[in-house]
């Protein structure tokens, strides 16, 4: 049973997926996750009333939540069927993780930031998901224990593609990352066929810099 609260935002979230739709989200699945999720339970309470805009907000530590828009963009190009293991580099907020976890079998995310990926868990188990997984480290390491993975989505930008991220890749998997500068990036879909990697560029993006070893490095 929903709270009031979330009773409090229905209309809002129901407005946003009608917005999301509007702009060329057509994958019903994508649109019932966004409908399934409170997106006011992962922004400061200070901006909860602006949760169901589509726009980036502020999360603390120097991050923000990405635009709804560009999350759904992002989860409708994997097509996923509900059976993936997914690898998410960048809990952030902790929102697209449990977007994909009513969209994928299993997720396991990485965030760097401790005091971020404290919060995420209190929102994630808060939206009542499971099949949720969370881990502190160097993201551009991925998170070898579980590989391979069917999806691995990255949530900022890279110099380059990392090596580690490669290798836990299925074969028949697909990753998502934006590679370039930090002032300008290209969003990089990447399939792999046995050892190789297929890569192709599906247009200009903008994300904060990926931080690690395999990254930038400050």
């Amino acid at each position: 049973m929903e709270s009031p609260v979330g009773r409090q935002f229905g209309g809002a979230r129901r407005r946003l997926v009608e917005e999301l739709r509007g702009k060329g989200i057509t994958d019903l699945a994508v649109l019932k996750a966004f409908e399934n999720t409170p997106r006011h339970l992962f922004v400061p309470t200070g901006v909860a009333h602006r949760a169901y805009e589509d726009t980036p907000l502020p999360i603390g530590n120097g991050q923000t939540i990405s635009q709804p828009m560009v999350h759904a963009y992002y989860l409708q190009l994997i097509k996923f069927t509900g059976s993936e293991k997914v690898l998410e580099i960048g809990t952030g907020s902790g929102f697209e993780t449990v977007l994909l976890a009513h969209l994928a079998a299993q997720v396991f995310s990485v965030e760097r930031i401790a005091p971020l990926l404290e919060n995420a868990r209190t929102a994630i188990a808060a939206a009542g998901v499971e099949r949720v997984s969370l881990l502190l480290g160097d993201g551009t390491h991925g998170w070898k224990a579980h590989a391979p993975y069917d999806v691995i989505l990255v949530g900022a930008a890279s110099p380059d593609i990392p090596v580690p991220l490669l290798e836990q890749l299925a074969d028949g998997g697909r990753m998502l990352i934006p590679v370039g500068t930090r002032e300008e990036q290209k969003l990089i879909q990447v399939t792999r066929v046995g050892d190789a990697f297929e890569k192709a560029e599906l247009g200009p993006m903008r994300f904060v810099p990926l931080l690690g070893e395999h990254g930038w490095t400050s």
